[in-house]
């Protein structure tokens, strides 16, 4: 017969497991091994071994730079002083002469109305119309191209709610205009930058190297997945309500022949075989649980070991021969760490997360000009991540539609190094003439 006391110790012995068990799964969404370090809320155990904490603003030890100072465009000169002020003696020439270098902006000009003329002629033979209109004039619409232009950078550049574009302009420029005006602005924006959006899409089509990454984000309290392609010179943004292989079809096509460099997430092998698998992911993987399982230790430092190894800078890749030759190696040496009897759990299942990738975790090895980390997606996905703490989430369709359009094209321009401003107004006017 049971003891009454054994029972109900072995009832709340089972209770308190199942509540750590709910505390542990509540907590990996604050702390796990991609969990960025500001957004952590307690310790690790190393750091707390260590007796460091972390502190906001520049490491211990840097040295700092100084601005450089320009050269003067504009030289002022002070009021020349003929009599002394204190007892009235006359001054000759200045016994010294100081420069103090100012760097000041012009102060914009307020809003211009402008009265656009469009020429019409019919034909006297055939009846044909003809007409002209001035390229600056927006075949639509009844604001200007510098107003459009800004009105968007604010938006997608500047992070700037649209009320708060309506309050830049107007204390800027003297433009009043309401928040739905600013919102059709960019609406109208998007419409003239889709053929731009369109080519960039047939770029990431046809490239060899293809960075992809997704990160949750809201539609109209819905949960969507918002998708980032990207190469060393476009990026292509897209929100779908999926989160799985039919986007890949859709966005790369299903003959794409390139190599997608992505994490472990399993709509990609479902896609292709073509991956190179993250070591960024990995590392940071194996380092946490290092952190917490002293077991983990030397499965952690042999695939620190592995990367430093073999990750050589691009220029500097092995011949095929060579490179086939050395991924065979490092797939025997990675095979024989995550092949080991362990007795953890967590370390187990890590393991057998190496071992269902060994085919994707040295591409980079044997296929020209693709990088070992997926770190470019996700640079790629920081920029839409601190954009979505701001907005919270998307209304509609509309909405996500204008984002995608925008953001991919003034991402790709900043990648290909060019000016914002500058080419997002040559492009509204080369649209414009073609309508």
């Amino acid at each position: 017969m049971t003891c009454p006391d054994c029972l109900a110790l072995q009832e709340e012995n089972t209770r308190l497991q199942q509540e750590n068990t709910k505390l542990k799964h509540r907590l990996a969404a604050y702390e796990n091994p991609h969990t960025p370090p500001s957004k952590r809320r307690y310790p690790t155990r190393s750091r707390v071994e260590r007796g460091s904490k972390r502190f906001p603003g520049r490491p211990r030890g840097h040295k700092g730079s100084t601005r450089a100072r320009p050269k003067p465009d504009v030289v002022k000169v002070p009021e020349w002083k003929k009599s002394c002020e204190h007892c009235g003696t006359s001054l000759g020439d200045p016994s010294s002469v100081g420069h103090r270098i100012v760097e000041e902006i012009g102060n914009p000009a307020p809003k211009q109305v402008i009265d656009f003329l469009e020429f019409g002629w019919t034909c006297t033979e055939c009846c044909a119309s003809t007409s002209a209109r001035h390229p600056d004039c927006p075949p639509a619409g009844r604001f200007g191209r510098n107003v459009l232009v800004q009105a968007t950078l604010m938006k997608y550049e500047e992070r700037l709610p649209h009320r708060k574009v309506c309050e830049s302009l107007d204390r800027t420029y003297g433009l009043s205009i309401t928040p739905a005006t600013a919102f059709d602005i960019t609406r109208r924006v998007s419409e003239w930058l889709r053929p731009e959006y369109m080519r960039i899409h047939h770029r990431i089509r046809s490239a060899d190297v293809v960075y992809v990454d997704e990160t949750g984000v809201k539609v109209d309290g819905v949960l969507h997945w918002m998708w980032a392609f990207t190469t060393r010179s476009d990026t292509l943004i897209v929100v779908r309500k999926s989160r799985g292989k039919r986007v890949l079809e859709e966005i790369l096509g299903e003959g794409f022949d390139g190599v997608i460099v992505c994490d472990g997430w399993r709509a990609y092998p479902s896609y292709t075989g073509r991956i190179q698998r993250c070591w960024a992911h990995l590392l940071r993987e194996a380092k946490y649980l290092a952190e917490r399982i002293d077991e983990a230790g030397p499965l952690s430092e042999a695939l620190h070991m592995l990367y430093r190894r073999f990750n050589v800078p691009l220029l500097d890749r092995p011949p095929p021969w060579e490179a086939e030759r050395l991924a065979g190696e490092a797939r025997a040496l990675m095979m024989e760490w995550a092949g080991r009897p362990y007795e953890s759990v967590e370390v187990r299942r890590f393991a057998g997360k190496i071992m269902n990738g060994l085919d994707h975790w040295f591409t980079f090895l044997v296929v020209p000009g693709v990088e070992a980390s997926n770190n470019r997606a996700e640079r790629a996905l920081r920029e839409h991540v601190v954009q979505r703490k701001i907005m919270g989430c998307f209304r509609n369709g509309k909405g996500t539609g204008i984002y995608e359009t925008v953001m991919s094209v003034l991402a790709s321009w900043k990648q290909q190094d060019r000016n914002l401003p500058q080419t997002l107004s040559e492009t509204l006017t080369q649209e414009w003439n073609k309508s």
